[in-house]
């Protein structure tokens, strides 16, 4: 004969002393979410995977998932200039023989012809 499980979410929540709506705020769920999982009508399998896991591992269900805190990221450098910019987009820099004095004085020169 197969075992039907029967959740003690509300058991253990009343014993925390919290409402199903606390408790689904601290979830994140919905409070009818919660209601469907303390009368099993829906939700526990997962529950129910997570404490296979557990027994299969030999491990508490905090051990299954490692909290990384995302400011741990290393910071990307800023580039400082143009060049470097080219650089990490990869694109070649344009390469400019005159100077910008050079440029404008040639423009002068060729709206005055």
């Amino acid at each position: 004969m197969k075992h039907k499980p029967k959740p003690r979410i509300a058991l253990l929540r009343e014993k925390a002393g919290l409402t199903q709506l606390e408790l689904s705020r601290l979830v994140g769920v919905t409070e009818s979410t919660i209601q469907n999982w303390e009368s099993g009508r829906t939700g526990t399998d997962h529950i129910e995977r997570i404490v296979r896991f557990c027994k299969a591992l030999n491990c508490q269900v905090e051990d299954l998932i490692e909290y990384v805190s995302e400011s741990s990221e290393e910071p990307v450098a800023q580039p400082s200039s143009l060049s470097e910019i080219h650089q990490l987009l990869g694109t070649e820099e344009p390469v400019n023989s005159t100077s910008p004095d050079t440029e404008i004085a040639q423009k002068r020169k060729a709206k005055s012809s």
